[in-house]
């Protein structure tokens, strides 16, 4: 990546036992990391050390403090915890499968999956528009303090999906069809001369193939 500009990394957490088993994990299901979990972070952090970092931003949530935690150790910094990052907040389908939420809340779900930017999970869960305007107000407090280098960002499935829809110009509404993002992927956007640039896009070389290959991952 290059030095004269400045690369965000947003690096999704490690897995645990909601993203082993495809359940609806967010802003309020709290869980922590797998052994796996902890495997990917400190697999990452050891592949990442090299990096200079500008500094390390992650979620409030467990699973992503803990992923931080690996890498702010190797390299000697302190995470910083900011809110802007937890996951979407999924209302009543929290620690829910997706079939079981089909089969209660069906037209809510139905509608959901169709636009999630305007319509809401089952019980005050936060659009995908509301996700955007968080995650983006960071980003540009960011910017402001950084003209360059290397700065992490420790978050979710959907908040980053959100996010680099967003930075690249994609309705957020389809970010659920747009952007990969695998448990402990990295993905990168350098913010050049035109613009926010797609550099990577959720990346696990860093991870074994054995850890790459699981189910749920």
């Amino acid at each position: 990546m290059s030095s004269n500009h400045l690369n965000l990394y947003f690096l999704r957490h490690g897995q645990t036992a909601l993203s082993r088993s495809n359940m609806f994990c967010g802003s309020g299901t709290d869980v922590p990391l797998t052994e796996i979990g902890h495997e990917m972070a400190s697999l990452f952090a050891e592949s990442y050390r090299h990096i200079s970092w500008q500094a390390i931003y992650t979620s409030p949530q467990t699973r992503a403090i803990q992923t931080a935690g690996y890498i702010g150790k190797a390299v000697g910094q302190q995470p910083i915890i900011r809110d802007a990052l937890r996951e979407i907040a999924y209302g009543d389908w929290e620690g829910q499968s997706v079939e079981d939420v089909n089969q209660k809340y069906h037209d809510d779900y139905v509608r959901w999956t169709a636009d999630p930017a305007w319509n809401r999970p089952s019980g005050g869960g936060e659009l995908a528009v509301e996700i955007s305007d968080r995650v983006m107000s960071l980003i540009q407090e960011i910017r402001s303090g950084f003209d360059s280098g290397n700065v992490l960002l420790v978050a979710h499935k959907a908040t980053i999906r959100v996010a680099l829809c967003q930075l690249l110009g994609i309705d957020v509404g389809r970010f659920r069809f747009r952007m990969a993002c695998a448990v402990a992927g990295v993905s990168v956007v350098e913010f050049g001369d035109h613009g926010p640039y797609l550099k990577m896009l959720s990346e696990r070389s860093h991870l074994t193939e054995e850890h790459r290959n699981l189910p749920g991952t």
